[in-house]
């Protein structure tokens, strides 16, 4: 019992986060210079077409009588229109959009996983030994080169001067989809790869120094048995933790990997939509990006007590 109130908080708690970014964000928009009007209509348009399309929107409503619409339009799964000359409806723009983002961040995230682990845990073993200083330099170094530094580079070597991998993306492919992600999923994961490689390391060493370590090898259990089924599951937990918070960073931070490989996800399309002041796809990307960000760490935090009793027994 005690276990599903700890839960209801934390989805209480995630709930609140929504609406205070929902809060945010649309005040911002309405404090934002422009006119919708005469983005939609034009800048030949009349008085009195801009003030029908004004009507239309309710922009000569109350603040808080249009804010009340906007609630009442998310809880029907309505986002508005955009407002470019199709008139298009958010939620198709964003239906579109976010599957390449979310397929972008997945690939980098299990990428990111598998790299950081595997090359953590190795550096653990060879603690203060030549590779492990070797992984904590290129580790320290990919942190801290940037995203929009990296990209531009790999797409000289790449596509430019080797000419063996695609510019950007393309709606027809012209070849397999792996050459379109390569450089995209390499630039989005490396500094995930870095942070998770440290994190990983740390924790195994930490637990590789506990009591139950030293009985293993007193014993005379085969190290890499220690480390890698007591060591490492012990250590893996932060790890989780880590990884969910940086899949939701990434889904909603890849604005530079999407416009630098000419990605349309949904980075893309709110910036192309800040630059044409675009209010409904703007409030829409931010809308979604914080309810995944929000989803994922929720689920994450309701996967820590299955995976560690530890924490189910001190929340019951």
């Amino acid at each position: 019992m005690q276990l599903l109130k700890a839960l209801s908080i934390r989805l209480g708690y995630g709930i609140l986060s929504l609406l205070f970014i929902v809060i945010v964000s649309f005040g911002a928009s309405a404090l934002a210079k422009g006119d919708p009007a005469t983005i939609i209509g034009g800048e030949k348009a009349t008085p009195e077409v801009r003030a029908n399309i004004r009507k239309e929107l309710g922009l000569d409503d109350p603040l808080h009588f249009r804010f009340g619409n906007y609630l009442g339009g998310i809880a029907r799964g309505d986002l508005g229109r955009s407002y470019d000359s199709m008139r298009e409806p958010v939620t198709t723009i964003i239906a579109r959009s976010l599957p390449i983002t979310m397929m972008l961040a997945g690939c980098a995230i299990v990428v990111a996983s598998i790299l950081g682990i595997s090359v953590g845990t190795f550096a653990a073993i060879k603690e203060s030994k030549l590779p492990d200083k070797a992984v904590m330099v290129l580790s320290t170094l990919c942190v801290t080169i940037p995203n929009f530094v990296l990209a531009p580079v790999l797409v000289a070597i790449f596509c430019i001067w080797l000419n063996i991998l695609p510019t950007s993306w393309e709606s027809q492919l012209r070849g397999p989809l792996w050459m379109y992600l390569a450089l995209p999923v390499t630039v989005l994961s490396l500094r995930p790869t870095a942070l998770l490689t440290r994190l990983t390391r740390a924790s195994v060493i930490e637990s590789m120094r506990m009591d139950y370590m030293r009985l293993g090898i007193a014993k005379g259990v085969p190290r890499f048995r220690l480390i890698t089924r007591y060591a490492l599951r012990n250590a893996i937990l932060p790890v989780i933790t880590a990884i969910g918070t940086t899949f939701g960073f990434l889904l909603t931070g890849s604005f530079v990997v999407e416009t630098s490989f000419g990605f349309p996800g949904l980075g893309q399309t709110a910036i192309t939509a800040i630059g044409k002041n675009n209010t409904p796809v703007i409030l829409g990307c931010v809308l979604v990006s914080g309810t995944l960000f929000i989803l994922i760490n929720t689920i994450v935090d309701l996967i820590l007590p299955i995976i560690d009793p530890r924490i189910r027994e001190s929340q019951v």
